[in-house]
């Protein structure tokens, strides 16, 4: 009988379904693995932004991980939205008992510009739940959220880089998604674990179907993980996945359409 790896994802849902556990458990499922969920708080989300956002308490959270991860077991954990410093350190104590590789996504703020981490968080995002990743991977506001470096070029990636490895990761991956449309035709990230250097390029598509391209891409990292693959093979094709992705967006409502989870199901590109 065939078993798919099993990934976890630790995150916030979005009612929109673009982005967060959602967006997580498509792309989980299009990668050939069995996605769990441990939801962290719920949101009121639609194309055009956050209208409301309520936190799960520490003990919901906690139970839901022990129930997934003492039955069944993971082969790779992600997490997301973590609005809080209590909901940060209780997943972060959480995921020290576990041995399988970590994807963590410091979410800070929506694709519509919402908060969704509060500033009495930035410490415990630092200190407690970054050294339990086996990557990190911040988009260059999140990267100025905690480091402070705010990145104009693909210099400015590298200096990123070292400033959030400083806090523990292993791994980190710089999105280059946010650099300025005159920094190059190409969406660039850097992976590194400050030895190393892979940087992944891929056509910079002009839509505006953008939603969920953060939490995509950490899921298809850790899908990727689990099926056993190394980091630098996980990223290139989770950076491979997510280009599609973005292709083959679609429009849903009056605002920033999702990104399409399914397009490599459908043969599309």
């Amino acid at each position: 009988m065939h078993i798919p790896p099993r990934v976890l994802t630790v995150a916030g849902s979005d009612s929109g379904g673009g982005a967060g556990i959602q967006a997580d458990l498509k792309t989980m499922l299009a990668l050939g693995t069995h996605g769990m969920s441990v939801l962290t708080a719920v949101t009121a989300q639609n194309s055009l932004g956050v209208q409301g956002a309520w936190e799960l308490p520490a003990e919901a959270v906690r139970a839901q991980f022990r129930s997934v991860v003492d039955d069944i077991g993971v082969e790779a954990v992600k997490t997301g939205m973590l609005s809080s410093a209590e909901l940060v350190e209780t997943v972060a104590e959480l995921l020290a008992g576990v041995p399988a590789p970590v994807v963590v996504d410091p979410v800070g703020v929506s694709k519509h510009g919402d908060p969704l981490l509060a500033a009495s968080a930035l410490d415990a995002v630092r200190g407690k739940l970054l050294p339990t990743a086996t990557v990190a991977t911040p988009n260059l506001d999140e990267v100025a959220q905690l480091t402070g470096v705010h990145v104009r070029d693909e210099a400015g990636m590298r200096r990123a880089a070292d400033a959030v490895l400083e806090f523990g990761p292993r791994w980190v991956l710089i999105k280059g998604g946010h650099l300025p449309a005159g920094a190059g035709d190409n969406a660039v990230d850097l992976l590194t674990d400050g030895t190393e250097e892979h940087w992944l390029r891929a056509p910079r598509y002009d839509n505006r179907h953008t939603h969920g391209t953060g939490c995509t891409l950490a899921s298809a990292l850790a899908a990727r993980l689990a099926k056993g693959d190394t980091v630098v093979r996980a990223a290139a094709a989770a950076k491979e996945y997510v280009t599609g992705a973005l292709a083959a967006g679609f429009r849903l409502g009056a605002g920033i359409g999702p990104v399409d989870h399914g397009w490599r199901l459908r043969g599309e590109r």
